[in-house]
């Protein structure tokens, strides 16, 4: 049984135009509509897409800072999206986030070994000072900083050591699904390797299962064991890590692929290279049918037409009937 399972997922919300009317109709953004997948135990569901794609906005809605507008968040068994702050504030300590920003995401007048611990200061105020120190010193030695460092400030640490504060304290409670937006996007290269294995050695130590966002696909990869590809809010592609990233169906796919680097120039020079014209469209007036024809090299007339497009390929899902698998170099 998964351990999330999300079932057509929207989330929109209300815009009003600068000078409005207040009686003036507000309109909707379509942030996030329609998305469905599972998550099993001790696995990982990677979210791809450029940005503007809703992948922060997913995160956001699973955690709960973002009110879903329709659909279901099926956290063992439970719908998280029909229960009230009330209710849902008994399963936060089994959900938790680390956030993009490692710096922004902690309070700077706060000690690290204070935001390490008032997630069990808030959860399980019963606990005793002992007991928080000793579990505060232990989650920061599995993250790779000493203990003795728990009296410096954020501004004291570098990013990717700000990181790991924050991964830190995310799972200081023990959860069991921990949601990691971009946790890599503003570190050094070396630095993201040596946050993304910390992260897997967790996830197999701890018994965690997450879900990880980012824009390149080669990180992705490397820590998930299925890939979902949004665009615009919806699903262009979705299954296993190494049949997306290898042998991508659909075009926007394939030109994600295409986009990231090989440390080769032979090979890099000679692979053939779709580029993405245009803008990606406001999710205010997004394109009818297939949100992605406006930019697709593939596009036909009836691809403006509003009909289910999903085409189902063993575990592979793609939203395009006209797919064509394409294999890929390693990425």
């Amino acid at each position: 049984m998964p351990i999330l399972s999300v079932k057509d997922l929207q989330v929109t919300f209300d815009v009003r135009s600068a000078g409005s009317w207040p009686w003036t109709p507000p309109r909707k953004l379509h942030a996030v509509g329609g998305l469905s997948f599972d998550l099993e135990p001790g696995q990982t569901v990677g979210l791809v897409g450029e940005s503007g794609s809703g992948k922060s906005t997913v995160a956001r809605a699973l955690v709960g800072t973002v009110p879903a507008s329709g659909g279901q968040i099926l956290f063992e068994g439970q719908d998280l999206a029909a229960m009230s702050p009330q209710e849902r504030r008994r399963h936060r300590k089994d959900v938790q986030m680390v956030f993009q920003d490692p710096l922004a995401a902690l309070n700077p007048r706060m000690t690290v070994g204070d935001i390490v611990a008032e997630p069990l200061v808030t959860h399980h105020p019963e606990t005793s000072r002992a007991e928080v120190k000793k579990r505060v010193g232990d989650i920061m030695e599995r993250v790779g900083l000493l203990p003795n460092l728990v009296n410096r400030y954020p501004h004291e640490f570098s990013g990717g050591q700000c990181q790991r504060i924050g991964i830190a304290r995310a799972l200081v409670m023990k959860p069991k699904l921990l949601i990691c937006d971009e946790p890599v996007s503003a570190l050094d290269v070396s630095v993201q390797a040596q946050v993304v294995n910390l992260l897997r050695d967790l996830q197999r130590d701890m018994g965690l299962s997450m879900i990880f966002i980012a824009h390149d696909l080669s990180v992705v990869k490397h820590i998930s064991d299925r890939i979902v590809v949004m665009y615009l809010g919806r699903i262009m592609e979705s299954g296993p890590a190494r049949e997306v990233t290898l042998r991508p169906r659909h075009p926007y796919t394939q030109a994600l692929i295409s986009s990231v680097p090989i440390p080769d120039p032979v090979l890099e020079k000679a692979r053939p290279r779709p580029i993405l014209e245009g803008e990606l469209p406001s999710p205010l007036s997004p394109p009818s049918g297939c949100v992605f024809r406006t930019r697709c090299p593939k596009a036909k007339p009836d691809c403006a037409e509003p009909k289910d497009r999903i085409q189902r390929e063993g575990e592979v899902q793609v939203a395009c009937p006209y797919q064509e698998v394409k294999d890929a170099l390693a990425v």
